[in-house]
């Protein structure tokens, strides 16, 4: 890899950092002040409704279509052709974002009713949430743009603007908190004003480059139909993981006040150190896998993926082990002061131990679905990715009856639950193919790598029972007490557990890939 290509992996990386941690600060901030009660179950809600779009169109059906496209008119083509293709794009695209958020403004009370049908029971809930909803909607239109723009700079070699925009979102959000924390509107009018900045914040480098031209509307145009064409299997793909979603957050709205805000900030836990190591490590054996497909190098292909499953067992077991036995704590170190009481502690806390129980299933997903696009098969993952949502859809509605049934107070953890299981299920069949298909052979030393794993890890583990404590102590304690105990608590068990592994005889060097795997 170049030096050039390394500058700006790290730069992007940084950035990605930047973000998560602000967006983890948003978090504690937000539950400081607005807890975890009907008003912030609305506004999550409004956030997700957009959210929705952003994940499946902008930065996923969109951002994959046009990118290829635009790459191969700049590569190809003239200067003039890309930046007309600029134009076209960007007024097309506009054209038919603002009317799709004038009809998403003008739907919102329906938008609401079927995103959180347990808001029709409380009329001013559900009006909140409708309010809130007609402004952060547009935050679809101006992050689509900012994805197209973010496309363009990145085909240019610019990767420092479009990484930094997401933490423009996180620090307006951020900012709410200190200019009036009285009422959750002000977090909507952030998400409003964020959009718009996220898109002018890439305008002043497009123009510099020579690739601001005045947008024009073309939807006959032959690029831009070719770029509908690539978009709609994508979207196809896409909707299925949407649709699951949508399924998990009418059912949380049916739970009553808190439920909505307990799996947000659950999941919110669970996916920081997911973020930040496992999808790293899928990053980085990607390259390394194409490289060696395209030269037909079997067994580095084959050891390039036995690296990336040991190195994620060795981060991501401990840290579900974490996540799992000091759920409490972290909970209460982090979330459980201001508005967001004991309850709302315990209740996520139950979140976060069925979250946790998936988070090596959600791990492994991340290091095997390299191991088929490196092989440019893109249609096992989707087909498995499916499969799983589906059972996992399945597994929400039945334990929500279930729930209900028993009159069980945290129902809403059947919903994580069911999710963990989902990644399960995506993570064995994509294993298995990759085993049948002969991609994935087990290297020697699995059994004395698993032993070594799993001393160091029930060491770690013993270590943290011992010094939880009951969720009241934590909860007793001040919050600049349970921040100290906390960071005390976590170095220990870090060094316990890395010693351990020293002890049992796992080197740095067992971790290191030979010349030819990189």
């Amino acid at each position: 890899m170049s030096v050039a290509l390394l500058k700006s992996s790290g730069v992007v990386g940084l950035m990605t950092l930047m973000s998560r941690i602000l967006g983890f600060v948003r978090d504690v901030m937000f539950a400081t002040a607005f807890g975890a009660g009907a008003a912030m179950d609305a506004f999550l809600i409004a956030l997700k409704i957009p959210n929705f779009g952003r994940r499946m169109f902008a930065e996923g059906a969109f951002s994959q279509a046009f990118v290829p496209v635009f790459t191969e008119t700049k590569t190809t083509g003239t200067h003039a052709q890309a930046r007309d293709l600029v134009a076209v794009v960007m007024g097309t695209l506009a054209g038919v974002l603002s009317l799709v958020t004038l009809l998403g403004c003008l739907a919102a009370p329906v938008l609401i009713w079927l995103f959180a049908p347990g808001f029709g029971t409380d009329p001013d809930k559900h009006a909140l949430g409708t309010e809130l909803l007609r402004w952060t909607f547009p935050y679809l239109m101006f992050i689509s743009l900012t994805a197209m723009a973010s496309g363009v700079l990145n085909a240019y070699g610019r990767f420092a603007v479009p990484a930094f925009t997401p933490v423009i979102l996180n620090a307006c959000l951020i900012a709410t908190v200190f200019i009036d924390a009285s009422s959750v509107m002000v977090l909507a009018y952030a998400v409003f004003i964020a959009g718009i900045l996220q898109f002018a914040f890439q305008l002043p480098l497009l123009l510099r480059l020579g690739l601001l031209p005045p947008p024009r509307w073309g939807w006959r145009d032959v690029r831009v139909r070719r770029i509908v064409g690539l978009m709609v299997p994508v979207m196809i793909g896409s909707s299925v993981a949407q649709i699951s979603l949508l399924l998990d957050s009418a059912l949380a709205s049916l739970l009553g006040d808190g439920s909505v805000s307990w799996l947000y900030y659950a999941d919110r836990l669970m996916e920081f150190p997911l973020g930040i190591f496992s999808i790293a490590i899928g990053t980085v054996i990607l390259p390394a896998l194409s490289a060696q497909y395209a030269r037909r190098s079997g067994d580095e292909f084959s050891h390039t993926l036995d690296w990336g499953l040991r190195t994620i067992l060795v981060i991501g077991v401990p840290a579900a082990l974490g996540l799992m036995i000091f759920a409490g704590p972290l909970v209460a170190t982090l979330f459980g002061h201001g508005a967001f009481d004991a309850y709302d502690v315990r209740m996520t806390m139950y979140a976060l131990w069925a979250y946790a129980a998936g988070f090596m299933g959600f791990s492994l997903v991340k290091v095997l679905v390299p191991g088929f696009y490196a092989r440019q098969e893109t249609r096992i993952p989707v087909r498995y990715g499916i499969v799983a949502l589906c059972c996992g859809m399945a597994m929400s509605l039945g334990l929500f009856v279930c729930a209900q049934w028993l009159q069980w107070p945290a129902a809403h953890a059947g919903l994580a639950a069911a999710t963990s299981a989902s990644a399960w299920i995506n993570a064995l069949l994509l294993l298995r193919r990759l085993r049948r298909d002969g991609a994935y052979r087990p290297q020697p030393g699995w059994p004395a790598f698993a032993l070594r794993l799993l001393t160091a890890n029930a060491a770690m583990a013993l270590l943290l029972v011992g010094l939880s404590g009951t969720l009241e102590t934590w909860l007793a304690l001040g919050v600049h007490a349970r921040g100290v105990r906390l960071a005390a608590i976590v170095v220990t068990a870090a060094a316990v557990y890395f010693g351990c592994l020293w002890l049992v005889g796992l080197r740095p060097a067992h971790f290191r890939r030979a010349q030819g795997q990189r």
